[in-house]
C-alpha cells in the first residue's frame, strides 16, 4: 500500500474516531435534557410543584455545564502534554460508564434523597468527561486533515451533534409509543443503556489511531509545554474571551431549540410528545447534511463569513422562531425548527477549525477546551433554564426569550469580528517562549 493511500485511510480514522465521540457527547446530553424535561421531574423530583420540578429537572440539565471547564483543564492537560489518544480514550470510557449508571438508577420513591443526588452526581462526572472530549475530537480530525481541507474536517466531528441529536430524539420517540406506565417504569432507562455500544466502537477505533502529526512535531521539536495551562493564559488569554464569546451563539440555540423547545411546547403549550420529537429529528437530520457542507464552505470562503453570514440568521429568526411555536402547529414547529437548526449548522462546522486556527500544537487542546467549555457553561447549559424561566416570569410571554437569544448573537459577532488568527512569524515566537520557559 502507497504512503499517500495509507495516509488517506488514516485520516478517514480519524475522522469516523472523531465523529464517534462527539456523536456520544451530544447523544449523552441531548438524551439527558429530554428526559429532563419528560421524566426526570416525574421520578427524580416528585416533591415539588410541577413547574417548579420541572425547572429543578432542568437545572441539573445545566449544572454540570460548570464542570465542564474543569475537565476541559484536565484532560487537555494530558492532550498538550502526553498527547491526544490518551485524553480521548479516557474521556469516552469515562462519559459512556456514567451515562450507562444513570439508566441504573433507583428512583426517588425507592432510596428518597439519594435519587437526584446520585443522578446529579453522574451528571457532574459526565461534565467533565465531556468537558475534555470535544477538543480532542476535533484536534483529532484537524490535525490530521489536508491544510487545504480543514474546514470540511473541523465540520466532521461538529456533526456529531447532528447524529447524537438524532440517535437520542429518534430513540425517544420510539420509546414515547410505550404506554405511560412503562415508559415510566423502564423504557427511559433503556437509551441510557445502550449507548455502552457506541462507546465500545469508539474506543476500538482510537485505540488504533497513532498521535496526531502536529502533535507528534511539537514533541520531536521538544515544544510540549510543561504547564499548558499555565502558557494559555499567559500568551492567549485574549483568544480565551474572545472564544468563550463566540461560542454563546452556537451552545445557545442549540439547547433552547431542543431541551427548551421540546419543554415550551409539552409542557406550556400542551402539545403532543411524539409529534414533537419527531420535528427534532427532521430539524437535525437538515443539520447533518448543512454542517459538512458549510465545513467545506469555509474553505473556499474563509470561516470568520461563515459564522457571522449564521449568527445573522440566528438573530433575524429569534422572533420569528417563537412565534411559530406559539401557534401551536405541528407543522409551524416542524418548519420553525426545521430553519433554526439550519441556521445553527451554519454557526457549528466552522467553530471547531476556526478556534483551533487560533493556538499552537503545544497548547492548542487546552485553549480551544477552555474557551469551548466556558462558552458552554456560561451561555449553553443555562439557557433552557433560562428561557424556561423569562417565560414564566413574564406570565408565558416568549418575547423576553426570544430578545436574550438575540442579545447573545449581537455579544457573539463582537467577538468574533476581534478574532484572528496566528501568523507564522507569532507561532514562532510562542514556540520559542515556551521553549525557553521549558
Amino acid at each position: 500500500m502507497s504512503a499517500n493511500v495509507q495516509t488517506k485511510k488514516v485520516r478517514k480514522k480519524a475522522l469516523v474516531a472523531s465523529l464517534i465521540g462527539s456523536s456520544i457527547e451530544y447523544y449523552d446530553y441531548l438524551l439527558y435534557g429530554t428526559v429532563a424535561a419528560l421524566v426526570f421531574n416525574k421520578l427524580f423530583f416528585p416533591n415539588f410543584d410541577p413547574t417548579v420540578g420541572l425547572l429543578i429537572s432542568l437545572a441539573s440539565f445545566g449544572i454540570p455545564y460548570f464542570f465542564r471547564p474543569l475537565g476541559g483543564v484536565i484532560f487537555s492537560h494530558i492532550g498538550d502534554k502526553i498527547g491526544r489518544k490518551k485524553s480521548l480514550v479516557y474521556t469516552l470510557a469515562i462519559m459512556g460508564i456514567s451515562t450507562a449508571l444513570i439508566g441504573f438508577l433507583p428512583v426517588y420513591e425507592t432510596i428518597g434523597i439519594w435519587a437526584p443526588i446520585l443522578l446529579v452526581l453522574l451528571r457532574l462526572i459526565q461534565g467533565i468527561a465531556v468537558g475534555g472530549e470535544w477538543g480532542g475530537a476535533v484536534l483529532l480530525a484537524v490535525e490530521y486533515s489536508d491544510k487545504k481541507k480543514r474546514g470540511f474536517a473541523g465540520s466532521v466531528p461538529m456533526m456529531g451533534a447532528a447524529v447524537g441529536m438524532i440517535i437520542a430524539t429518534a430513540t425517544m420517540a420510539l420509546l414515547r409509543l410505550l404506554p405511560d406506565a412503562q415508559f415510566l417504569a423502564w423504557g427511559w432507562r433503556v437509551p441510557f443503556i445502550g449507548s455502552l455500544v457506541l462507546v465500545f466502537l469508539g474506543l476500538w477505533i482510537r485505540n488504533g489511531l497513532e498521535e496526531t502529526p502536529d502533535f507528534q512535531q511539537a514533541k520531536e521539536e521538544g515544544a510540549v509545554s510543561k504547564l499548558p495551562i499555565v502558557d494559555t493564559f499567559k500568551y492567549h488569554w485574549k483568544e480565551i474571551i474572545l472564544t468563550t464569546g463566540a461560542k454563546a451563539i452556537e451552545t445557545a440555540p442549540f439547547y433552547i431549540f431542543a431541551t427548551f423547545g421540546i419543554s415550551y411546547a409539552t409542557n406550556t403549550l400542551k402539545m403532543p410528545e411524539g409529534p414533537v420529537l419527531n420535528a427534532i429529528t427532521i430539524g437535525t437530520l437538515i443539520s447533518l447534511v448543512m454542517i459538512p457542507l458549510m465545513g467545506r464552505l469555509s474553505d473556499h470562503v474563509g470561516r470568520k463569513k461563515v459564522f457571522v453570514s449564521g449568527t445573522l440568521g440566528v438573530i433575524l429568526f429569534s422572533m420569528p422562531y417563537f412565534y411559530l411555536l406559539s401557534k401551536k402547529s405541528i407543522l409551524l414547529l416542524t418548519i420553525a425548527v426545521m430553519i433554526g437548526y439550519a441556521l445553527w449548522s451554519v454557526i457549528t462546522a466552522v467553530l471547531g477549525t476556526m478556534f483551533s486556527e487560533m493556538f499552537r500544537a503545544e497548547v492548542r487542546y487546552t485553549g480551544i477546551s477552555v474557551g469551548y467549555q466556558l462558552g458552554a457553561a456560561i451561555f449553553g447549559g443555562t439557557a433552557p433554564l433560562i428561557a424556561t424561566s423569562l417565560v414564566a416570569a413574564f406570565h408565558g410571554s416568549w418575547v423576553p426569550a426570544a430578545i436574550y437569544l438575540m442579545l447573545l448573537g449581537v455579544m457573539s459577532l463582537i467577538c468574533v469580528s476581534l478574532i484572528k488568527g496566528m501568523s507564522e512569524e507569532e507561532k514562532e515566537g510562542m514556540k520559542k517562549r515556551i521553549n525557553t520557559a521549558s
